[in-house]
C-alpha cells in the first residue's frame, strides 16, 4: 500500500468536522457537581475541627482560624483554576479525534485527575516549598508568612485566569514558580538585601530546566513518534482528519483514551502536589500542634531518630576543631540565605543535630511533643534538613563517605518526621482539581484543537502528542520535577503538525510564545507587588 502523503490532512480545513462543544450539562450533572463541591468543603472543615479537638486545642481567638480558612480557600481555588486551565489540554485530542464525547471526556479526565492527586508521592510538593525564602518558612504563621502565601497564590490565580480568558494555554507550574520567585525577591529587597539573595537559585534553575526542556521534548518526540507511526502503520485513515463524527479505528481510539487517562492522572499527581505543599505550609504555620510533625511515627522509630541524631553530631564534631556556637540557628539561617560557607557552619550543624536528638529523646515520641514546642522543633528539623541538602549540593565540608552517609540518614529521618501530607489534604485538593477540570475547559480546548495547526487534528497526531505528554509528565513526577502539562501537550500537537506537513498558525504560536516568555516576569512582578502590599496591610 502506498505511503500516506504528509499533505493528506491539508485537504480538510481546520474549521471542518468540529466537535459539538456547546452542549450544556444536564440538571443531574449540575446537582452532582455542587454536591461534591459542598461535600469537599464540609469534609475539609470537619477534618480540621477533628484534628484540633483530638489535641484538646483551646480557642482564645478566632483570627488565626479565619486567616487559615481564607488561605485554604485561596489554595484550593488555585487548584480549581489549575484544573480547567491545564487539564483542557489532556482532553483536546480525544475530543477533536471523536474518541470521546466532550462532556464525557471532561468528566473522565476530572476523575483521573482526582485519582492522580490521591496516589501522588509528595516529592513535588516539598520541592516547591524549597524555593521559598527560608526566613518566611520559619515564620510562616506570622503576618509576613500569610502575606507570602496570599501574594503568591493570588498572583498565580490572576495570571491563570487572564491567560484562560484569552484562550492561551499558559503554564500553571510556570506561573506558580514565578510567583514564588517574586515573593523571594521582594522580601530580600524589603530587608535591604540584594534581590537575588531571596531565592534558592540552584533549585529554581533545576525547576527552570524542567519547564524549559519539557516543551522541547514534547515537540520533538511527538513529531518523531508520528513519523514512526507513519513508517510502520500504513492505515491511511490515521493520517487524515476525521469525517464528521466518525471515531478512529478501535486500537487507535483505545490508545487515545488510554493516553488521555494517563495525562490526566499524571497531571493530577504532578500539579496537585503544588497545592498540597502550600496547604501544608499554611497548616504548619497556623496549627503547628497538629501538623508540624508526623505524630503517627511509631515510638521505636522515634528512638532510632534520636540515636541517628547523636551519631551524626559525633561524626560532624570529628570534622572541625571549633567549638559549637551558643545558638546555631543564625549561622545555619545565614548559610541557607547566602550560600556562603562559614567556619562555624559544621559546629553549628553538629550542635543543632545534638539538640534535635535530645529533644526527641526527652519527649519519647513525636506525639508527646507539647503543642507550644511543636513549631520550634519542626523549624529546627527543617533548618537542619535544608542545610544538609545545600551542603551536599555545594560540596561544603569535604566529608568522607562515612560522615556523608550519616548526614543523609539523619536528613531522611528528619524528612520522615516533617514531610507528610494528611489524607484529608489530598482529598480536598483532589476534589478541587477534579471539579475544576469540568468547568471552563472549552477556551483552551478550542485553541489546542483548532488554532495551533492549519489542519484538523488527525488520529495519529492526537495519539502521538498524548503519548509523549503522558510519559514526560509521569517521568517528571517520579523525579520530583514540576513540569507543565500545557507546554508539553500543546508543543506536542505543534510538533505533529510540522511532521505531518500541515503547518502551524503562526499567530497562535506567537501568542503561545509570548505567554510563555511573559509568564515568569509577569508572575514575579505581580506576586512581588502583592507581597509588598499585603505586608503593609497586615
Amino acid at each position: 500500500m502506498a505511503t500516506p502523503s504528509f499533505t493528506a490532512a491539508a485537504q480538510v480545513p481546520a474549521s471542518s468536522a468540529k466537535p459539538q462543544l456547546d452542549k450544556k450539562p444536564g440538571l443531574l450533572t449540575i446537582v452532582l457537581f455542587f454536591a461534591v463541591l459542598g461535600s469537599g468543603l464540609l469534609f475539609t472543615a470537619y477534618s480540621l475541627m477533628h484534628d484540633m479537638s483530638e489535641l484538646g486545642t483551646v480557642v482564645t481567638t478566632w483570627t488565626p482560624f479565619l486567616l487559615l480558612g481564607v488561605a485554604l480557600l485561596i489554595a484550593l481555588g488555585f487548584e480549581f483554576v489549575n484544573g480547567f486551565h491545564d487539564t483542557a489540554n489532556a482532553v483536546a485530542t480525544v475530543i477533536y479525534t471523536n474518541s470521546l464525547p466532550p462532556n464525557f471526556a471532561v468528566a473522565w479526565s476530572g476523575f483521573f485527575n482526582f485519582l492522580g492527586v490521591l496516589l501522588s508521592s509528595g516529592a513535588v510538593a516539598f520541592g516547591i516549598i524549597a524555593l521559598l525564602p527560608v526566613e518566611l518558612i520559619l515564620q510562616v504563621g506570622s503576618s509576613a508568612g500569610f502575606a507570602m502565601i496570599f501574594a503568591l497564590l493570588i498572583a498565580a490565580i490572576l495570571w491563570n485566569l487572564g491567560t484562560w480568558w484569552l484562550g492561551l494555554p499558559a503554564s500553571s507550574s510556570h506561573t506558580l514558580i514565578g510567583s514564588i520567585i517574586g515573593v523571594g525577591v521582594a522580601n530580600a529587597l524589603m530587608h535591604g538585601r540584594d534581590g537575588t539573595s531571596g531565592v534558592d537559585w540552584a533549585q529554581a534553575t533545576k525547576v527552570g530546566y524542567a519547564l524549559l526542556l519539557s516543551p522541547l521534548i514534547g515537540f520533538a518526540f511527538a513529531a518523531l513518534l508520528l513519523l514512526a507511526l507513519r513508517a510502520f502503520v500504513k492505515n491511511r485513515a490515521l493520517y487524515k482528519a476525521p469525517k464528521g463524527n466518525t471515531p478512529p479505528p478501535w486500537w487507535i481510539r483505545g490508545m487515545l483514551i488510554l493516553t488521555c487517562t494517563g495525562v490526566s492522572f499524571a497531571h493530577g499527581s504532578n500539579d496537585g502536589q503544588k497545592g498540597m505543599g502550600l496547604i501544608m505550609l499554611i497548616l504548619v504555620g497556623t496549627l503547628p500542634m497538629a501538623y508540624a510533625l508526623n505524630r503517627t511515627m511509631p515510638a521505636d522509630q522515634t528512638l532510632q531518630f534520636a540515636a541517628v541524631a547523636e551519631v551524626t553530631q559525633q561524626a560532624l564534631m570529628k570534622n572541625t576543631p571549633l567549638p559549637a556556637p551558643a545558638d546555631p540557628r543564625p549561622v545555619l539561617t545565614d548559610y541557607m540565605r547566602n550560600k556562603e560557607t562559614n567556619p562555624q557552619l559544621i559546629p553549628a550543624l553538629a550542635a543543632l543535630a545534638g539538640h534535635i536528638g535530645n529533644e526527641v529523646k526527652g519527649y519519647g515520641s513525636l506525639s508527646k511533643v507539647p503543642a507550644e514546642a511543636m513549631g520550634n522543633v519542626r523549624n529546627d528539623m527543617y533548618l537542619a534538613s535544608e542545610t544538609i541538602r545545600l551542603m551536599d549540593k555545594n560540596k561544603a565540608g569535604n566529608f568522607d563517605a562515612d560522615t556523608t552517609g550519616k548526614l543523609q540518614l539523619f536528613k531522611q529521618q528528619i524528612d520522615n518526621a516533617t514531610r507528610f501530607i494528611p489524607l484529608w489534604v489530598k482529598i480536598a485538593v483532589a476534589i478541587a482539581l477534579g471539579l475544576g477540570t469540568m468547568v471552563g475547559w472549552k477556551r483552551i480546548v478550542v485553541t489546542v484543537g483548532e488554532k495551533i495547526g492549519k489542519t484538523h487534528l488527525t488520529y495519529a497526531q492526537g495519539a502521538s502528542a498524548e503519548t509523549v505528554a503522558m510519559l514526560t509528565i509521569g517521568a517528571a513526577d517520579m523525579f520530583g520535577l514540576p513540569v507543565s502539562t500545557t507546554h508539553v501537550l500543546s508543543s506536542g500537537v505543534a510538533g505533529t503538525m510540522v511532521a505531518n506537513g500541515g503547518g502551524l498558525q503562526m499567530k497562535t504560536i506567537r501568542n503561545l510564545l509570548m505567554a510563555w516568555v511573559l509568564t515568569l516576569p509577569a508572575a514575579i512582578v505581580l506576586s512581588g507587588s502583592l507581597y509588598w502590599l499585603f505586608t503593609k496591610l497586615f
